[in-house]
């Protein structure tokens, strides 16, 4: 393992801006040592890089609804939180997301299927649309995602389901299927509700951001 030295006044910064310790509490090398191990213990890992893909268009609309009254497909809600590696949430990000219709086809003359969500001091986005479909070229169900914050690294990454017949049932086994997916963590768990109305599916997709 790479030993890493840091003085006291280095410890307490790292503490601090993980949000482990309070500016100006007194504490011993040791303790602040003890702190600065845990918060590594703690820290969460980025979220991994995807490819961006040929459809992304710039000035897609800052809406958290997709969908469109009567058009077909299976409803489908995505939510999450935009955190830094120290698990705070990064306000003001900008999450933008774009995939297929339920036939498999991008829109590329206009903005379905296409937003650029702010994300207010809240951290936090959520969008209501349909579940993507499947094409040739990425047979697996998967919805693009360009995440930028101040002060971080921006990011291009891909959500994918693991309810998605691509999987087999068994993402864990499967996830590395033909080398579409670049990491198991990418493939979230999706819930299925049925009550008043058609039923609908939700899923929860955190995104993780490195400093810049």
């Amino acid at each position: 393992m790479k030993s890493i030295r840091l003085t006291r006044r280095e410890l307490a910064a790292e503490c601090i801006g993980r949000g482990l310790l309070a500016a100006g509490t007194p504490m011993t090398a040791s303790t602040l040592l003890a702190y600065w191990e845990e918060g590594h213990k703690q820290a969460l890992h980025p979220t991994p890089h995807e490819v961006l893909g040929p459809f992304f268009r710039k000035g897609a609309p800052d809406t958290p609804n997709l969908r469109v009254s009567g058009e077909a497909g299976f409803p489908l809600r995505i939510s999450g939180k935009v955190l830094n590696t120290a698990g705070q949430k990064v306000a003001g990000a900008t999450v933008e997301l774009w995939h297929a219709d339920q036939n498999g086809r991008y829109d590329v003359q206009g903005y379905r299927y296409r937003a650029k969500l702010n994300v207010r001091d809240a951290g936090e986005y959520g969008v209501e649309t349909f579940m993507p479909g499947h094409y040739n070229d990425r047979p697996a169900q998967h919805v693009h995602y360009l995440i930028s914050a101040p002060g971080h690294k921006p990011l291009i990454t891909q959500l994918y389901f693991a309810t998605d017949p691509f999987f087999e049932g068994d993402p864990d086994r499967h996830w590395n299927k033909r080398g579409i997916v670049s990491h198991r963590a990418l493939i979230r768990p999706v819930a299925l509700y049925e009550g008043p109305g058609a039923p609908r599916a939700a899923t929860v997709f955190d995104i993780v951001l490195e400093k810049a």
